[in-house]
């Protein structure tokens, strides 16, 4: 997968788009941080967990894919007997220094103001299945994989978000994305055969256990 050159005008439309973003993004900042995920919500292994972000790596996703509430996904693991999130994702270190790559963190974290708005949850029904491909995405998490920075599925050395989610369940025999890819465009930027977050709402194998958002 390439990235297309830069020309001196795209440039100009990616660095106001940049700008654009960061503006509309600065409210969120002085927001008392809290986890927009309802209470009582039951979390099993192999759920697919959607959210729509607050950064701008978030609006530049949901731009490409047409406007979607959702830019950003993960996988529910077991760890130690605690429901976790396994994901790929850029610009969220734990500590200075760290690299872009698959980490794992609680729901709580996952759905925090900081970085949500909007939630949703997403289920397989075959629980063999779900509960395998929980255990092979926690296998990648404990491998150190890196995040993607090309979003070339092909290669699962590196992997992005919605890459990770289907190739575990693609190991699995499953295919959630019903083959469907994409050619992610913006300003002076193009990836092909991308795999968006709300690609697996499209599938009829997975049910919609519940979705929400933020009240305030």
């Amino acid at each position: 997968m390439r990235k297309a050159l830069l020309s001196t005008p795209k440039k100009f439309g990616l660095l106001t788009f940049v700008i654009v973003c960061i503006l509309t993004a600065c409210s969120k900042k002085d927001e008392k941080a809290h986890c927009i995920m309802p209470a009582g919500t039951t979390l099993e292994e192999g759920d697919i967990v959607l959210r729509k972000g607050t950064g701008l790596t978030s609006r530049a996703v949901r731009i490409a894919d047409g406007g979607s509430d959702f830019s950003h996904c993960g996988i529910i693991v077991d760890s130690c007997g605690r429901k976790m999130v396994v994901h790929a994702v850029p610009d969220e270190p734990d500590f200075e220094g760290d690299v872009d790559r698959v980490k794992m963190e609680r729901p709580e974290d996952f759905f925090s103001t900081i970085r949500a708005s909007k939630g949703c949850v997403l289920r397989y029904q075959d629980r063999e299945t779900a509960e395998k491909s929980a255990r092979l995405a926690y296998g990648i998490y404990k491998r150190g994989t890196l995040f993607d920075d090309d979003y070339n599925d092909s290669d699962t050395t590196k992997m992005y978000c919605s890459q990770l989610v289907a190739h575990v369940y693609q190991k699995c025999g499953i295919d959630i994305t019903n083959g469907i890819r994409h050619d992610a465009i913006l300003p002076g930027v193009k990836f092909s055969h991308v795999i968006y977050p709300s690609d697996f709402l499209r599938c009829r194998r997975l049910k919609r256990i519940v979705t929400f958002q933020d009240a305030q």
